[in-house]
C-alpha cells in the first residue's frame, strides 16, 4: 500500500510538474490554454458508449449534433440551422448549415447523420442509449436486430436529415440535441476500430474542438477546432482535461493555480470553503440512488429491497455525511423537473397526488418496517441473510455514503462490504451486471421526467439492476405515445409510483453540483443537465 501510495503521488506530481512547464511553453506561444477537471479516466468518450456526466463534458466539446442548449437552457440551431415537423407529429426534417466540414477538413453531409444514427440503434455497437433514444423512430425493432436500413432516418440530399417517428413526440427536439446523437465519421472509426475514440488521429470531431492528445489516467488536450462552423466565436486554443481520481490531488493543482476548474473537492474542506467566491453550490436535475441486482436472490424480492430502502435515513446523509450540499430525497424524481401545466413542478404534483414516498421526519418508523419487511421475507434479524457486496468509487462523498450504508444494514442483522473500484470499473461492472448492489445516479439529459423514470424499463440499455415490471413498461409506452400532454406527465407520475412501491431502486438524494472555479475565469456556465461550457470562455489577467 506504501508503494502504491508513492506511485500515486509520483504521478500526481509528475502532472503537477508537466503543467508547470507546459505554462511555460504557453507564454511563449501566447496560447490561451484552460486547464479543468471534471472527473477521472472516463469510461469512454465514444459519443455512442458514453452513458456518464464527465464523458459528456468532454463529448459536447469535440461534438455537436443537429440542434443544442443555449446557455439559458433553450434549444438553438446547431449544425441545422432550419427544422420543421409535419402538421402529424410524425416526420422531422433538419436542413444543415452550408460547408459543414469534419476537423480534418472533409466535407460533412447528412449521410453522416444517417450512419451515426443507425450506429445508435446497431447490436454490434451495444450502446446503452440505443433503445432510450430511438425506440420512437420508425424501424426500430428491425434496425436493433441488425436490420439497419429498417431505421426511419434518411439524407435525401447533402444538407437535409429526416427522421420519421411511430408516435409524435413531445421532447424530440431536446433529443435531437443530446450529446449520444451527434454525428461520428464512419471512415476513420471503420479503420481504427474500438479504440477509435482513444486516439488523436483517429478522434475525427465536428464541434468547437478535436483531440490532439489522450493520455489514460493524466490527461486529454483538445484544441481549437479550425473547421469548426462557429469557430470564431471560440475562444481557447486548448482545453487540457486533467483526469484525476483523488480529490486532494485536483485541490492542491486548483491552488497552486496549475487548473482553474475543478469538479472534485475534498468533502473535509467543504466547511471553510462555504462563502468563497471561488467555491460553487448549484441545483442540477438528478437523483442519487443505489441500484439492486435484482437478477441475483435475493435481490430479486420486492420485500427485501423495500427493507433494504427504508433502513437508510436520508436526512442524515443528505444534512450530516452530505454537509447539506445535498437534499434528502422523498420520491425517485426530484425538484426542477417539469410538469404538464407550464411552470409546475412534477415533484409538488406527486406530493400533491400520492404525497411522499420516504417521510424523511420518521426514520424511527421507516427502520421498524423495514424490519419487519426482512422478517417477512424469510430473513427475521439477518438471519440466512447472505453476505453482499456495494459498488462505488471514491470520490466526494461515495466512500462516506458506502459506509454509512453499510453500518444502517448492519442494524437489520446484515453484513454489507463495500468495493471500492476507480470510476471507469464501477460504470463498466454495473453496466455488466458484475454487482449485488451499487451506487448509481443520474443527471437529466433534458427536462421531462422520462428521462429518469425510463431508465427502469426492461430494455433501457441504462437499466443496470436489470429490473423488470410489465405494469411499468406498460405505462411508460403509453407516456411515448400519447399526444395528450397532460396524459403524458399522467402516466409517468403512475409510473414512477410503480417503481417506488416495488422498491426498483432506492433514492437517497437529490443532487447539486459542487465545484470550485477561479474568479478570473469568464464567460463559462454550468447547465442543470451537469455540464460546462467553457467554449467561450476567457481567463482575465
Amino acid at each position: 500500500m506504501k508503494k502504491l501510495a508513492l506511485l500515486v503521488s509520483a504521478l500526481a506530481l509528475s502532472g503537477v510538474l508537466f503543467s508547470c512547464n507546459e505554462k511555460k511553453e504557453q507564454a511563449a506561444s501566447n496560447e490561451s490554454v484552460l486547464h479543468i477537471q471534471v472527473g477521472p479516466s472516463p469510461e469512454t468518450i465514444d459519443p455512442a458508449l458514453n452513458s456518464a456526466v464527465d464523458g459528456a463534458n468532454m463529448i459536447i466539446h469535440a461534438f455537436e449534433g443537429l440542434l443544442k442548449f443555449d446557455r439559458d437552457n433553450n434549444i438553438v440551431a446547431a449544425l441545422a440551422d432550419k427544422w420543421e415537423q409535419s402538421e402529424d407529429g410524425l416526420t422531422w426534417t433538419f436542413h444543415l448549415r452550408d460547408g459543414l466540414k469534419w476537423s480534418d477538413g472533409s466535407p460533412l453531409t447528412a449521410e453522416d447523420f444517417v450512419y451515426s444514427w443507425r450506429r445508435v440503434v446497431d447490436p454490434m455497437t451495444a450502446a446503452p442509449y440505443g433503445y432510450d433514444l430511438m425506440n420512437i423512430v420508425v424501424g426500430y425493432e428491425e434496425a436493433s436486430k441488425g436490420d439497419l436500413e429498417k431505421l426511419g432516418v434518411s439524407a435525401p440530399d447533402a444538407q437535409t436529415f429526416v427522421i420519421k417517428l411511430v408516435n409524435p413526440c413531445v421532447y424530440f427536439d431536446k433529443i435531437a440535441a443530446f450529446a449520444t446523437l451527434v454525428p461520428v465519421q464512419k471512415k476513420t472509426i471503420e479503420a481504427a476500430g474500438d479504440g477509435w475514440a482513444t486516439k488523436p488521429e483517429s478522434y475525427v470531431t465536428d464541434g468547437p474542438y478535436y483531440m490532439t492528445e489522450f493520455t489514460d489516467g493524466a490527461q486529454i488536450v483538445f484544441s481549437k477546432n479550425p473547421y469548426y462552423w462557429d469557430a470564431a466565436n471560440i475562444t481557447f486554443d486548448k482545453i487540457v482535461w486533467h483526469l484525476i481520481e483523488d480529490a486532494n490531488t485536483s485541490f492542491t493543482a486548483y491552488n497552486q493555480d496549475e487548473i482553474q476548474l475543478i469538479k472534485d473537492v475534498p468533502t473535509e474542506e467543504i466547511p471553510s470553503l462555504r462563502g468563497n467566491p471561488e467555491f460553487f453550490v448549484e441545483p442540477i436535475m438528478g437523483t442519487y440512488y443505489v441500484t439492486f441486482n435484482v437478477q441475483k436472490k435475493p435481490f430479486d424480492d420486492p420485500r427485501v429491497r423495500q427493507a433494504l430502502s427504508l433502513a437508510i435515513d436520508r436526512k442524515h446523509v443528505a444534512t450530516t455525511i452530505m454537509q447539506s450540499t445535498y437534499a434528502p430525497a422523498k420520491n425517485f424524481v426530484g425538484p426542477g423537473i417539469s410538469d404538464a401545466t407550464p411552470g409546475s413542478s412534477f415533484e409538488d404534483v406527486t406530493r400533491q397526488k400520492y404525497g411522499d414516498k420516504f417521510n424523511i421526519d420518521d426514520y424511527a418508523s421507516d427502520l421498524a418496517k423495514a424490519k419487519a419487511l426482512l422478517a417477512e421475507a424469510g430473513y427475521p434479524n439477518g438471519e440466512g441473510f447472505p453476505t453482499f457486496e456495494y459498488l462505488t468509487n471514491d470520490a466526494l462523498y461515495h466512500k462516506a455514503v458506502a459506509e454509512y450504508l453499510q453500518a444502517a444494514w448492519r442494524e437489520l442483522g446484515l453484513t454489507m462490504n463495500v468495493n471500492i473500484q476507480e470510476w471507469k470499473t464501477v460504470t463498466a461492472d454495473r453496466r455488466s451486471g458484475n454487482f449485488d448492489t451499487a451506487r448509481n445516479g443520474w443527471v437529466y439529459d433534458w427536462d421531462d421526467p422520462s428521462n429518469m423514470i425510463n431508465l427502469l424499463e426492461t430494455n433501457n440499455g441504462n437499466n443496470d439492476g436489470k429490473y423488470s415490471s410489465a405494469e411499468f413498461d406498460s405505462l411508460v409506452s403509453l407516456a411515448k405515445s400519447t399526444t395528450d400532454v397532460a396524459k403524458h406527465y399522467d402516466y409517468l407520475h403512475q409510473a414512477e409510483q410503480v417503481l417506488l412501491n416495488d422498491s426498483a431502486m432506492a433514492p437517497i438524494a437529490y443532487y447539486n453540483e459542487i465545484w470550485m472555479q477561479k474568479t478570473n475565469l469568464k464567460n463559462t456556465w454550468h447547465s442543470p443537465y451537469g455540464y460546462w461550457y467553457v467554449m467561450y470562455g476567457r481567463l482575465e489577467k
